[in-house]
């Protein structure tokens, strides 16, 4: 696979065996819909998987790319993926944490730590419900901006709510069965009443 887009587009990185990516219409889709440029941005990339998200974040100029994956086989990869993504460049320009973790006893981790986000993107396992549960656990605890986005990429069956805690849903786009869904806690959004938007 590809980055595709920032300082290190068209440079490839490598799959973990047995995973199911972010295809590059769904990243290509998020950071068109979030912006281009993530200066200024702490990212954090839940359930990272191959680090795809938070790989396209760091090359898009991100403060921070944050990535968790339980998987120690996965977070291995990611960090391969990142020192291999960036040999020969000037490595002082991003800066990125690997964390090998589940992702809710991280959450709750980063709350303890007061560790604060900007965008969070989460990309758990399709078919347990981890996407509700996420959602609900950020609601939980304290580790948002006052004006963060948070993505989270799903399957069609999967319903998430209109709104859970201070987050309102906004905006839906399907690709395939997939779904990518954006909340914000910015009381100025509208949210989304009459399904997926395009």
């Amino acid at each position: 696979m590809k980055i595709i887009g920032g300082k290190l587009r068209g440079r490839n990185f490598y799959m973990p065996a047995g995973i199911r990516p972010t295809q590059g219409i769904a990243r290509k889709a998020l950071f068109d819909i979030l912006g281009q440029d993530m200066q200024g941005v702490m990212f954090l990339d839940l359930f990272a998987g191959s680090g795809a998200v938070g790989l396209e974040a760091i090359s898009r100029g991100a403060n921070k790319a944050t990535m968790v994956e339980n998987d120690p086989k996965c977070a291995a990869v990611i960090s391969e993926n990142i020192s291999f993504l960036l040999k020969g460049a000037k490595a002082g320009l991003y800066n990125y944490e690997v964390i090998q973790s589940d992702a809710f006893a991280t959450i709750k981790t980063f709350a303890r730590q007061g560790r604060k986000f900007d965008i969070i993107f989460i990309d758990p396992p399709y078919g347990r419900e981890l996407a509700k549960k996420a959602l609900k656990t950020l609601g939980g605890y304290d580790i948002l901006q006052p004006n963060c986005t948070v993505v989270i990429q799903h399957e069609k069956r999967e319903i998430l709510p209109q709104n859970e805690g201070r987050f309102l849903l906004y905006r839906q786009t399907i690709y395939g069965t997939t779904y990518l869904s954006f909340y914000s806690s910015n009381t100025t959004i509208a949210p989304l009443e009459n399904g997926v938007s395009h």
